[in-house]
């Protein structure tokens, strides 16, 4: 059997002396975002992962309007404009009951919502996903600190894996990989006991089922960053990496916006990091500099107020909200939390129509005075390139074409 292309590099990435790098996987929040992202992997001469949500693109298009058809078609267009040669990896993040916020909105019984998901799984096969991360570590049935038993993760692990396998064999598409286990306490993979029990009970598991060969490539480790922490700690990362290396995987750090030492990653052995609401709040960063710019220039695109409307109305601010302010009104709360919750929270409203015509005004409001769309692109580019760069990524498929064929 061929070997999947990620794992392919990861299997070299474990074996090769002195080969110390860490992929990176943009989330493709935005089509800025995307286009940005292409670009710089075509300037870092270096593979691109994409992990896309299933709040982000789904068979019901998402916040973004894709389809995981509509996505790879996309990466595929823009690959060919652009001239870019280094290899493009799209991927599901978090592909898992309940993780997608619809599911957990509409109560689905458990029943729906893997059904859901497995119906997502097939689609992002059919679309030609090179990896999907199985996550079932969620379950609305249980407290919100109480996590799942680990033997149940596993069991719903390897459900979920042997269902994409079957499909894909039957289907007679070529091999993909997997990423698994989760950064969140509610995995109960947080301490390395549970870490240690799943790995085992994965191994075994796949091994009864005939499905070695479908051995993840990445392991989800919960590394230090979360939403509020943005350290990474490269001592447990190293001690993760040792438990994972033997079963030829690498760990994936989560959470990886805004980390304050990302040049700690490939020193630690660390195989990807995801980075996501980060560019979006760069998107806003960079949106709100040209709005700054248009007023200068006595104009009024309104996208400012458009931004706020469509956020207040996408009902989506109120996952973000603290115990304290459950149950305010979004003007009741400090104008810094609402300008935080505005900047995290753009990624699901960048399709919104008001949002749209507002930007399209903003851009023509400027038409003379600045190239609004490159502007945001550059803005873009410039904060992956910071990663590509510290994640020792620079030339990756010059020097490793080996790794990529």
């Amino acid at each position: 059997m061929s070997i999947p292309a990620l794992r392919n590099i990861i299997s070299n990435l474990i074996t090769k002396e002195n080969v110390n790098k860490t992929l990176l996987a943009v989330c493709p929040n935005s089509e800025s975002v995307t286009r940005a992202a292409l670009l710089a992997s075509k300037e870092a001469n270096a593979p691109m992962l994409f992990a896309a949500t299933l709040n982000q693109v789904d068979r019901d298009g998402g916040y973004t309007g894709w389809t995981p058809k509509e996505l790879t078609a996309f990466i595929e267009e823009q690959t060919e404009r652009i001239g870019l040669t280094s290899p493009v990896y799209t991927c599901l993040d978090h592909g898992g009951p309940w993780l997608k916020d619809k599911h957990t909105t509409e109560k689905l019984s458990y029943e729906e919502t893997m059904a859901e998901v497995k119906t997502t799984l097939e689609a992002c096969i059919d679309a030609g996903y090179a990896l999907l991360h199985i996550d079932p570590t969620v379950d609305i049935r249980l407290g919100n600190e109480e996590p799942i038993p680990i033997d149940l993760v596993v069991e719903r692990t390897l459900d979920m894996i042997e269902h994409s396998e079957i499909y894909r064999k039957e289907n007679s598409y070529p091999p993909i990989s997997y990423e698994v286990g989760t950064e969140e306490v509610h995995g109960g993979l947080a301490n390395m006991e549970s870490f240690e029990q799943f790995l085992t009970g994965l191994d075994e598991g796949l091994k009864e089922k005939g499905l070695e060969d479908a051995w993840p490539c990445f392991v989800v480790g919960k590394v230090g960053t979360d939403l509020h922490t943005s350290l990474f700690d490269p001592e447990v990362a190293k001690n993760l990496t040792s438990n994972v290396k033997p079963y030829g995987a690498l760990i994936k750090g989560h959470y990886s916006d805004y980390v304050d030492n990302p040049e700690d990653y490939p020193l630690s052995g660390m195989g990807g990091a995801n980075v996501g609401p980060e560019f979006t709040e760069e998107e806003f960063i960079a949106l709100m500099e040209l709005v700054k710019l248009e007023k200068k220039i006595g104009k009024d695109s309104g996208l400012q107020d458009a931004l706020k409307n469509a956020v207040i109305d996408s009902n989506r601010w109120q996952k973000w909200l603290s115990k304290e302010e459950k149950g305010k009104d979004f003007d009741d709360l400090t104008d810094k939390r609402q300008l935080w919750l505005m900047r995290t929270c753009s990624r699901y409203i960048w399709t919104a129509d008001q949002v749209v015509e507002s930007r399209k005004q903003l851009y023509k409001n400027l038409d003379g005075f600045r190239d609004a769309d490159a502007f945001v692109i550059w803005h873009l580019k410039k904060s992956i390139m910071k990663y590509y760069h510290n994640f020792n990524l620079i030339n990756f498929s010059s020097e490793h074409s080996e790794f990529l064929s």
